[in-house]
């Protein structure tokens, strides 16, 4: 089932000033930052990435804290818990992966601080907010070894959540690239199984996923924020194999590499797409993909909408986003019922 927003006929989106002033900034940071050798200035992202600290004190119905899984990779999660809905016999767990090409950000940046507190507030959700390891240092599979690493912690460790989480109604979402490791991380838990944790849908928010073609929204779009052919090209020449191309099964999981989703039984998806986002056909595919494979899938277009527009809360469609990703949550616990 394919939803659409009101169409637009603009070739370029209207955004707030503040939204603009933040996207030339990130744009610009993520371009000094990014080196042509392959590296990246850690030191300039590490000083200029604004970190929110765990707070154990409700702020706003949240209170939050780090849990370690594993220091020596500095593997952990930052835990969101709904001070609000104390009373509330079980809260689904929404397991998140936060975006940044695999390169950029992690749960303490203050974008996806602020993200985690919404979902968790409005859902309400217990939300474990993962910190992968991030490339170059760290290349594929490593991503998604932490993803998973995280589920089988939570599978074997439910003391270290709420007494009201409920793990029997688990969610795996993600932005950006974050949505593709949600994705790899369902297809591993569901080949795996797990004792405890059950996968319930999976929310995939723009999800970064490409391949050796260059779709006609790359090219149309090319010039957008965030997102262009030269940054996508060095995330993807940075985070997979040496020698692998852009066809590879981690980038285009619809394309020749594709895995057989048909005995798995791979969760109901929500995929969110912007009419703005060089990435679109490439997410339309997957959804596609997921259909054609026999799967659940529901897409939701943004016809006014750029690359990760849900991290800026001034555009009412971050709102609106959030409402979404509630209703899909609800709908599927009712359904599994």
């Amino acid at each position: 089932m394919a939803e659409e927003k009101t169409k637009t006929t603009r070739t370029k989106p209207f955004l707030p000033w503040k939204t603009r002033i933040s996207l030339s900034f990130l744009s610009a940071l993520t371009d000094a930052s990014r080196r042509s050798n392959g590296t990246v200035n850690r030191r300039l992202l590490n000083l200029l990435d604004r970190k929110s600290q765990p707070n154990a004190t409700p702020v706003n119905g949240v209170s939050t804290k780090d849990v370690t899984v594993d220091a020596a990779r500095n593997l952990w999660f930052r835990l969101f818990i709904p001070t609000s809905a104390t009373d509330t016999a079980s809260l689904p767990v929404l397991v998140f992966f936060h975006g940044g090409g695999f390169t950029y950000l992690s749960p303490a940046s203050f974008a996806y601080d602020a993200v985690c507190r919404r979902f968790c507030r409005r859902v309400p959700a217990i939300v474990v907010s993962v910190n992968y390891r991030l490339c170059p240092e760290h290349r594929f599979p490593s991503q998604y070894d932490d993803g998973e690493a995280i589920l089988k912690f939570l599978d074997e460790n439910r003391a270290v959540l709420p007494e009201n989480a409920d793990l029997s109604k688990c969610f795996l979402a993600g932005d950006s690239a974050g949505a593709n490791l949600a994705h790899h991380v369902a297809v591993r838990v569901c080949r795996a199984g797990l004792r405890e944790v059950r996968v319930l849908g999976l929310v995939s928010i723009q999800p970064f996923f490409g391949g050796e073609e260059r779709t006609e929204a790359e090219i149309k779009l090319e010039g957008s924020p965030l997102i262009s052919v030269v940054r996508t090209d060095w995330m993807w020449k940075v985070f997979l194999p040496d020698g692998a191309d852009r066809d590879h099964g981690a980038a285009n999981v619809s394309g020749p590499n594709a895995e057989d989703l048909s005995g798995l039984d791979y969760p109901d998806t929500l995929v969110f797409v912007g009419e703005f986002d060089p990435l679109k056909d490439w997410q339309k595919r997957y959804y596609d993909w997921l259909r054609k494979s026999g799967k659940e899938a529901q897409l939701i277009e943004y016809p006014n909408m750029i690359h990760a527009f849900y991290v800026f809360p001034e555009l009412s469609e971050s709102s609106q986003l959030i409402s979404e990703v509630k209703d899909f949550i609800n709908k599927r616990i009712s359904n599994s019922k």
